[in-house]
């Protein structure tokens, strides 16, 4: 059943990422395409995060990074980019998006699930 569940998710977060990636294709195609579409991944990506929890949010992370590379940066079609400027659109992209999943999933995670205190902050406390 877990396999169904997970199947499930990471099929959803994937279309989630298409339908974004469709968006900002027409957008490119009326010309009205942003300077930087890579970010316009960062709030699907964070309701993946939300609905399905850190993996489907990762993989939907290197999906965007990856169609963006595609479809929307020069050459077109090819996941080689040409310029330097829009490699550290996606580098930046890559680590905004970890940060914001691990903050999202670690920001869900029940409190019973916590860390404890370590010993010294604890006696911090006492006083």
């Amino acid at each position: 059943m877990w396999i169904v569940k997970g199947t499930i998710s990471l099929a959803v977060s994937l279309a989630m990422i298409a339908i974004v990636t469709a968006a900002l294709w027409y957008a490119k195609l009326a010309g009205v395409v942003p300077h930087h579409p890579v970010f316009f991944y960062l709030l699907p990506i964070a309701a993946i995060a939300i609905l399905f929890g850190m993996f489907a949010a990762m993989l939907s992370a290197a999906a965007a990074t990856a169609c963006a590379a595609f479809f929307f940066y020069d050459p077109v079609y090819s996941f080689y980019v040409a310029n330097t400027l829009e490699w550290g659109d996606l580098i930046c992209f890559v680590v905004l998006a970890a940060m914001g999943v691990k903050c999202t999933v670690d920001l869900l995670r029940p409190a019973s699930r916590l860390p404890s205190k370590p010993a010294r902050a604890q006696s911090w406390d006492a006083s």
